[in-house]
């Protein structure tokens, strides 16, 4: 049994920091499972943040502000986030899937498996 549950979140000022955490039961960080952030701010789709599997990719918008990390040993997975704008405000989502299952499709939520049910960031 898959779970994945998010932390971290919260309310903070632009120019702010937030570290969100992903603690995983029932996948291991390795090579078979990817693991990424998604975000979706009201009215709006399902968004690709960071992927952590293979190989690591950022959302264009969050890159040199956010990285995605992972502690194996504790089967955790973190997204630091810095100098945060308010057009970052939205519920994160922490994900998994088999590599093979979004293997050149990492921006695709509908290929990630697991989910969480999300913590939400709201930057003013």
């Amino acid at each position: 049994h898959v779970q994945l549950v998010e932390s971290g979140g919260g309310s903070v000022q632009a120019g702010g920091s937030l570290r969100l955490s992903c603690a995983a039961s029932g996948v291991t960080y390795s090579r078979v499972y990817c693991m990424a952030w998604f975000r979706q701010a009201p009215g709006k789709e399902r968004e690709l943040v960071a992927t952590s599997g293979r190989s690591t990719t950022y959302a264009d918008s969050v890159k040199g502000r956010f990285t995605i990390s992972k502690d194996n040993a504790k089967n955790t997975l973190y997204l630091q986030m810095s100098s945060l704008k308010p057009e970052d405000t939205a519920m994160y989502f922490c994900a998994a899937a088999l590599c093979w299952a979004v293997s050149g499709v990492v921006w695709d939520a509908s290929r990630y498996s697991f989910w969480g049910q999300g913590t939400q960031v709201t930057v003013s």
